[in-house]
């Protein structure tokens, strides 16, 4: 009711901070300001729920201990586990604000490869929100809930019941690509 007061006594837990790992990395490119990392399959790009070590960011804090201090150990974005590619990742505070700011206006784009389900239109563009399922809260699906999401696709080769697609991201929603290739009866072939 109106006019209650409460009080809450509450201990919060420090995150353990994460620490550097021996991990051999594959740098494309390195300067003062930035890294740009080739991202093999299997590597995890930093801590979390079952993978509290051997990940990307472990690695990087292992190489350059300067971005210990940075959010995310520089990392200004993600790729999943099982996808390989080329990752950018700032070395100082300065890179990171900038890549971040170009992230977020879209003046940096993403290009993906993926190889799908179905004979697939030449090109198109899937136009929808993601989120979290209600139910399996680690899955992300299509739903009138989530966050606008968009993917253009190119198809660069017909590979008999595959197609081989060019895709570019408009927007960076967790498992985006995948969750859009699904949606639309194409789904990535070989994923889980």
């Amino acid at each position: 009711t109106s006019g209650q007061h409460i009080e809450i006594n509450a201990t919060v837990k420090e995150q353990t901070p994460w620490k550097a790992e021996e991990i051999p990395l594959n740098i494309v490119f390195e300067d003062k300001d930035i890294l740009v990392i080739d991202k093999p399959s299997n590597l995890v790009v930093h801590p979390g729920a079952g993978n509290h070590n051997s990940t990307l960011a472990n690695a990087l804090l292992h190489h350059a201990p300067e971005i210990s201090h940075l959010p995310r150990c520089g990392l200004v974005h993600r790729l999943d586990k099982d996808t390989t590619g080329l990752m950018v990742v700032a070395k100082t505070q300065q890179a990171f604000n900038v890549l971040v700011g170009q992230l977020s206006d879209r003046l940096v784009s993403r290009e993906y490869e993926a190889i799908v389900h179905g004979d697939i239109p030449p090109k198109g563009t899937v136009d929808e929100p993601i989120g979290r399922h209600r139910t399996q809260r680690r899955k992300m699906v299509v739903t009138t809930r989530g966050k606008q999401a968009i993917t253009h696709y190119l198809v660069k080769k017909r590979l008999g019941p595959y197609s081989h697609l060019s895709l570019r991201l408009e927007t960076g929603r967790t498992h985006q690509i995948r969750v859009h290739m699904q949606h639309i009866g194409h789904p990535i072939a070989g994923d889980q």
